[in-house]
């Protein structure tokens, strides 16, 4: 099969059976090459052509740990920290864009699916969208520092 865009279902088929082929290949050889290159327009046809169903991120996580063979362990170490993993997991940490893009890349997943908003649990701590810490000059009890030293001097 010569490397072409895939444009329709017919094509799109044909690349997911040579994928299959290809999938054992060894890794640095041309056969290997061939397979990431089918998986990158296979990639981008589905993210074009096939909604992403609204999944809760946590569930998708669940699903590539039970279904794909992945495991939380696995999570941790993408993430850097295990204990970071375990909070996503219980749902106590908000995936971040920087997990959400090293998880996506790292097992495959649209980042579509995990970027979805859900739900933490009770008491669980998350920054609102959008917010960002105070500087240095902002902070209430840096002002109150200040005006008390203004008044001693």
């Amino acid at each position: 099969m010569d490397i072409r865009r895939v444009r329709d279902s017919v094509t799109h088929k044909e690349a997911l059976g040579e994928i299959e082929r290809l999938w054992h290949a060894p890794a640095g050889s041309p056969e290997r090459e061939r397979l990431g290159v089918l998986a990158d327009l296979v990639e981008l046809y589905e993210t074009r052509y096939f909604d992403v169903p609204r999944a809760d991120p946590v569930e998708v996580l669940e699903y590539a740990i039970s279904e794909m063979g992945r495991s939380q362990k696995e999570l941790g170490q993408i993430l850097g920290s295990s204990s970071r993993a375990s909070e996503i997991m219980k749902r106590k940490r908000a995936l971040t864009i920087d997990m959400i893009d090293k998880i996506s890349r790292a097992w495959h997943i649209p980042v579509a699916a995990l970027a979805n908003p859900y739900s933490l649990a009770p008491g669980s701590k998350r920054r609102s969208q959008g917010a960002r810490p105070a500087l240095p000059s902002e902070r209430p009890e840096r002002a109150r520092v200040r005006a008390g030293k203004q008044a001693r001097s």
